[in-house]
C-alpha cells in the first residue's frame, strides 16, 4: 500500500520540474510573441489544483487508499491531456506544451492509467442569485448588510509559527505539506522542510494557493512560490483576471520582485501577502468570516484555524540545549529588542529562530510578520499578542530554563 501511495509525490516532483521548464518557455514565448491564445500553463494549473491533495507529505492523502489516489490521479491525468488537445493548434510552436503532452504520456505509462475512464472534477460552485456587486464582496456585503464585513486574520512564519484566526500562537514542527485554509472558496497550503544549519527548526519553502471559480466572477487560479522563486504572476503566467464595475477580481502585484507578492481576490474581499524572509517563506492572510467559515465538517484539518495539532506544538520559551545557550540567547535577545521593542509573541519567535537557526537573517521573519499585521488588522489593539505569560515572567521563566540546562541550578 505505502509503495502505491509514495508512487504519486514522485511522479508530481517530475511534473515540478517540467512545470518549471513551462514557465520558462513560456516567458521566451511572449517574449516572441508566439500565440498570445497559448494557455499550456492554465492546464498545468489545473492539473496541480487537481492533485495537490494527492501527495504523500500531504496530510488529506493518509484518508486515501493507494488504489483511490492511483485512480484519482489518472482522472487528473485524462483531464490534463485533454486541456492540451485543445491547446494543440495555438501552442503549436511552443515548447512548453510539447514539454507538457510528453510529461503526460510518460506519467500515464508509469500509473498503468487508462486512456478512457472518468475525469477529474471541478471544485463545486456555489450556487445563489448574482446582484451587481456579487463579484464585490465588500460592497455587496454593505448593500445587504449596511455594514462591513468581520475580518480574521492568519499569518505563518519562521520556524514555521502561526497566528490563527482565533489569536491563538503556535510553534510547530510539521514536516510535510500541511493546509492552512480549506474552504468553498479557498485552498491554501504550506509545505515545511528542515532547514539546513539549524538544531531542529521547520521552515516553510513552498506555499500553494487554489483560488477556487465562483460564478461567473473568477476562473480557478493557482499560485505557487517555493524558497528562492516568489512569482508576482499566477501560475498560468496572468497578473489578474475578470473586470466588474471597474474593479478587477483578481490580481497579483509586488513591491519587491522575487520577494514579495500580493494576491486581491475582489470577490471574497481576501487579501494574501507572500514573502521571502531569510531562508524561509511567510504568508499572511485576511479574509471575512463568512468566507473563512464556509467549510464541511470533515475539512477539520487547517491550521489556520485550529494551528498545530498538539503533538507538533513547541514552547517558544523552551530552546533545545545547547552548549553556548546562554550566551547565545543574551545575542539573541539582544539583537531581537532592536528590532522588536514590544515583547510579545513575535519577539519571541524573533528570538527562538535566532537561537535554534543561529542565522541572523531569521530575524526578518518576524518584523516583516509584524508588519503585516499592523498592515492587515484593523484594530490596533490586537496587534500584538502577548504570550501566555506575561512579558516579564516568561523571561524569567527562559532564564530559568537557560540555566537549568546549564547545570547551574543543580539537582533542584
Amino acid at each position: 500500500m505505502k509503495t502505491d501511495v509514495h508512487r504519486c509525490p514522485s511522479s508530481l516532483n517530475e511534473l515540478e520540474l517540467f512545470g518549471k521548464e513551462q514557465s520558462k518557455a513560456f516567458s521566451m514565448s511572449m517574449n516572441k510573441s508566439v500565440g498570445a491564445s497559448c494557455r499550456i500553463l492554465r492546464c498545468n494549473s489545473e492539473f496541480v489544483a487537481a492533485t495537490v491533495h494527492l501527495s504523500s507529505s500531504s496530510s488529506s492523502a493518509a484518508a486515501l487508499s493507494s488504489k483511490a489516489v492511483n485512480s484519482a490521479y489518472c482522472s487528473a491525468l485524462r483531464s490534463y491531456g485533454i486541456c492540451t488537445k485543445r491547446m494543440a493548434r495555438p501552442c503549436r510552436g511552443d515548447l512548453a506544451y510539447h514539454s507538457a503532452v510528453q510529461g503526460i504520456e510518460d506519467l500515464l505509462i508509469q500509473h498503468h492509467c487508462p486512456r478512457v475512464g472518468p475525469t477529474a472534477q471541478p471544485w463545486p460552485l456555489p450556487q445563489g442569485t448574482m446582484s451587481k456587486d456579487t463579484c464585490l464582496y465588500e460592497r455587496n456585503q454593505f448593500s445587504r448588510e449596511g455594514q462591513m464585513p468581520e475580518y480574521l486574520y492568519c499569518s505563518v512564519f519562521g520556524d514555521p509559527h502561526i497566528r490563527t484566526f482565533n489569536n491563538d500562537f503556535h510553534t510547530c514542527a510539521v514536516q510535510g505539506a500541511w493546509p492552512l485554509i480549506d474552504n468553498d472558496y479557498l485552498y491554501v497550503q504550506v509545505t515545511s522542510t528542515p532547514a539546513k544549519g539549524g538544531m531542529y527548526p521547520t521552515v516553510v519553502t513552498k506555499i500553494t494557493i487554489i483560488l477556487k471559480s465562483w460564478r461567473q466572477c473568477a476562473d480557478q487560479q493557482l499560485y505557487q512560490a517555493e524558497l528562492d522563486n516568489v512569482p508576482t504572476a499566477f501560475a498560468d503566467g496572468s497578473v489578474w483576471s475578470g473586470e466588474r464595475r471597474g474593479h478587477r477580481v483578481l490580481m497579483v502585484r509586488t513591491e519587491s520582485p522575487g520577494q514579495h507578492a500580493e494576491i486581491r481576490a475582489a470577490h471574497i474581499a481576501t487579501l494574501m501577502v507572500v514573502r521571502q524572509s531569510g531562508r524561509s517563506l511567510s504568508l499572511s492572510i485576511r479574509s471575512p468570516r463568512g468566507i473563512i467559515e464556509a467549510f464541511d465538517p470533515d475539512h477539520d484539518l487547517q491550521l489556520c484555524m485550529w494551528g498545530c495539532p498538539a503533538s507538533q506544538r513547541i514552547n517558544t520559551l523552551s530552546p533545545p540545549a545547547l552548549n553556548s545557550l546562554a550566551e547565545a540567547a543574551i545575542r539573541a535577545e539582544a539583537h531581537c529588542s532592536a528590532l522588536l521593542p514590544t515583547q510579545d509573541v513575535y519577539f519571541n519567535a524573533c528570538v527562538f529562530d535566532l537561537i535554534t537557526s543561529g542565522d541572523l537573517n531569521s530575524s526578518t521573519a518576524a518584523v516583516n510578520a509584524l508588519q503585516d499585521a499592523r498592515n492587515m488588522i484593523s484594530n490596533g489593539q490586537g496587534i500584538h499578542l502577548l504570550p501566555v505569560a506575561a512579558a516579564g515572567r516568561a523571561r524569567l521563566q527562559l532564564l530559568l530554563l537557560l540555566l537549568s540546562i546549564l547545570g547551574i541550578l543543580g539537582e533542584a
